[in-house]
Protein backbone atom coordinates (compact mmCIF):
# COMPACT_ATOMS: atom_id res chain seq x y z
CA UNK A 1 0.00 0.00 0.00
CA UNK A 2 1.21 3.61 -0.54
CA UNK A 3 -0.11 6.83 0.92
CA UNK A 4 -0.15 9.91 -1.20
CA UNK A 5 -0.66 13.36 0.77
CA UNK A 6 -0.72 15.99 -1.17
CA UNK A 7 0.40 20.15 0.53
CA UNK A 8 1.09 23.46 -0.99
CA UNK A 9 -1.94 24.65 -2.66
CA UNK A 10 -2.97 27.75 -1.35
CA UNK A 11 -4.24 31.59 -3.00
CA UNK A 12 -1.86 33.23 -5.46
CA UNK A 13 -2.71 35.54 -7.56
CA UNK A 14 -3.11 35.48 -11.24
CA UNK A 15 0.54 35.23 -12.64
CA UNK A 16 1.92 33.57 -9.61
CA UNK A 17 3.73 30.12 -8.61
CA UNK A 18 2.76 27.37 -6.93
CA UNK A 19 4.97 23.95 -5.87
CA UNK A 20 2.62 21.46 -4.88
CA UNK A 21 4.33 17.90 -3.04
CA UNK A 22 2.80 14.53 -3.23
CA UNK A 23 4.60 12.49 -0.73
CA UNK A 24 4.27 8.92 -0.59
CA UNK A 25 4.97 7.14 2.39
CA UNK A 26 4.20 2.80 3.01
CA UNK A 27 7.00 1.86 0.45
CA UNK A 28 9.11 3.50 -1.91
CA UNK A 29 7.58 4.27 -5.51
CA UNK A 30 10.25 5.51 -7.32
CA UNK A 31 9.55 3.44 -10.22
CA UNK A 32 5.67 4.09 -10.01
CA UNK A 33 4.23 6.42 -12.62
CA UNK A 34 2.68 9.28 -11.17
CA UNK A 35 -0.17 11.85 -12.26
CA UNK A 36 -1.46 15.01 -11.27
CA UNK A 37 -5.16 15.66 -11.81
CA UNK A 38 -7.47 18.90 -11.08
CA UNK A 39 -11.12 19.41 -10.36
CA UNK A 40 -12.81 22.61 -10.51
CA UNK A 41 -16.51 22.92 -9.04
CA UNK A 42 -18.59 21.23 -11.43
CA UNK A 43 -16.36 19.21 -13.49
CA UNK A 44 -14.73 16.24 -13.78
CA UNK A 45 -11.48 15.15 -12.81
CA UNK A 46 -9.48 16.27 -15.73
CA UNK A 47 -5.51 15.23 -16.21
CA UNK A 48 -2.71 17.83 -15.81
CA UNK A 49 0.21 15.74 -16.39
CA UNK A 50 2.23 12.54 -15.50
CA UNK A 51 5.45 11.02 -14.96
CA UNK A 52 6.55 8.43 -16.12
CA UNK A 53 9.70 5.86 -15.33
CA UNK A 54 11.78 4.60 -18.12
CA UNK A 55 14.69 3.15 -16.16
CA UNK A 56 17.14 3.94 -13.39
CA UNK A 57 16.99 7.88 -12.32
CA UNK A 58 14.96 8.48 -16.03
CA UNK A 59 11.99 10.34 -16.13
CA UNK A 60 9.80 11.86 -18.55
CA UNK A 61 6.55 13.85 -18.20
CA UNK A 62 3.87 14.56 -20.36
CA UNK A 63 1.56 17.76 -19.70
CA UNK A 64 -2.27 19.02 -20.56
CA UNK A 65 -2.31 21.06 -23.45
CA UNK A 66 -3.64 23.48 -20.66
CA UNK A 67 -0.61 23.80 -18.68
CA UNK A 68 2.03 22.86 -21.52
CA UNK A 69 4.46 25.44 -20.93
CA UNK A 70 3.67 26.95 -17.52
CA UNK A 71 4.11 23.35 -14.88
CA UNK A 72 6.25 20.87 -14.85
CA UNK A 73 7.15 17.99 -12.73
CA UNK A 74 9.74 16.90 -10.56
CA UNK A 75 10.74 14.06 -7.93
CA UNK A 76 13.19 13.82 -5.47
CA UNK A 77 13.07 9.97 -4.68
CA UNK A 78 15.27 10.70 -1.06
CA UNK A 79 12.43 12.05 -0.03
CA UNK A 80 10.15 9.65 -1.58
CA UNK A 81 7.85 13.28 -2.84
CA UNK A 82 7.21 14.38 -6.87
CA UNK A 83 6.55 17.94 -7.05
CA UNK A 84 3.84 20.09 -9.33
CA UNK A 85 5.55 23.10 -10.21
CA UNK A 86 3.03 25.87 -11.46
CA UNK A 87 4.04 29.09 -13.23
CA UNK A 88 2.10 31.74 -14.83
CA UNK A 89 -1.06 30.74 -13.10
CA UNK A 90 -4.79 31.90 -14.47
CA UNK A 91 -7.70 32.04 -12.87
CA UNK A 92 -8.79 28.63 -14.73
CA UNK A 93 -6.14 26.76 -13.00
CA UNK A 94 -8.35 27.42 -9.94
CA UNK A 95 -9.46 23.76 -9.01
CA UNK A 96 -8.65 20.84 -6.28
CA UNK A 97 -5.73 19.36 -7.22
CA UNK A 98 -4.65 15.61 -6.61
CA UNK A 99 -2.03 13.29 -7.23
CA UNK A 100 -2.36 9.69 -7.87
CA UNK A 101 0.59 6.50 -8.54
CA UNK A 102 0.49 3.51 -10.23
CA UNK A 103 2.55 0.46 -10.26
CA UNK A 104 3.24 0.93 -13.58
CA UNK A 105 6.02 3.34 -15.28
CA UNK A 106 4.16 4.74 -17.88
CA UNK A 107 1.81 7.46 -16.42
CA UNK A 108 -1.55 7.77 -17.81
CA UNK A 109 -4.08 10.77 -18.44
CA UNK A 110 -7.01 8.48 -17.15
CA UNK A 111 -8.37 9.04 -13.72
CA UNK A 112 -9.19 5.31 -13.58
CA UNK A 113 -5.99 3.55 -14.43
CA UNK A 114 -4.45 4.99 -10.89
CA UNK A 115 -4.70 2.68 -7.63
CA UNK A 116 -3.40 5.23 -4.93
CA UNK A 117 -4.74 8.63 -4.76
CA UNK A 118 -3.98 11.58 -2.55
CA UNK A 119 -6.88 13.44 -0.48
CA UNK A 120 -5.95 16.66 -2.66
CA UNK A 121 -5.15 20.14 -2.37
CA UNK A 122 -7.21 23.73 -3.12
CA UNK A 123 -5.24 25.88 -5.59
CA UNK A 124 -7.11 29.24 -5.88
CA UNK A 125 -6.12 31.84 -8.73
CA UNK A 126 -7.09 35.45 -8.25
CA UNK A 127 -7.77 37.99 -10.95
Amino acid sequence: QVQLVESGGGLVQAGGSLRLSCAASGRTFSSYAVGWFRQAPGKERDFVGGLSWSGGNTYYAEFAESVKGRFTISRDNTKNTVYLHMNSLKPEDTAVYFCAANPGATASYRASWYVYWGQGTQVTVSS
